[in-house]
């Protein structure tokens, strides 16, 4: 008596490469669809040609172009603890600390 196999049919192994083809293309798109998921992108405190600066007594801030001194009122951030993107470290650590006009760090006034 011949012996049967449970082989699958030729249509059926190829039809399922093409079912994980379809699976990896789609992967693929939902990936350069979403821009990398699990990336977060940040904007920047300044521009690329500028510092940020901190004012002296509160927590505003501006940018000032490089090579420029800050205006009045506002000084450089102490060295090491410049923010560079929005909510950062020390974007959210200056929203309740500025300094001085001896350049000390304190509790913002306006700091809730």
């Amino acid at each position: 008596m011949p012996r049967r196999t449970n082989r699958p049919a030729p249509a059926v192994r190829s039809g399922g490469r093409r079912l994980v083809a379809a699976a990896l293309v789609s992967a693929a798109a939902a990936l350069a669809l979403t821009g990398c998921a699990g990336v977060e992108y940040r904007e920047n405190i300044c521009g690329g040609d500028e510092y940020p600066v901190l004012s002296v007594g509160g927590t505003g801030s501006a940018c000032v172009p490089d090579g420029e001194e800050p205006p009045a009122g506002y000084v450089r951030y102490p060295e090491g603890k410049v923010p560079q993107r929005v909510d950062d470290k020390w974007d959210v650590y200056w929203d309740t600390h500025t300094l001085d006009e001896d350049g000390d760090i304190i509790k913002a006034p306006d700091a809730g």
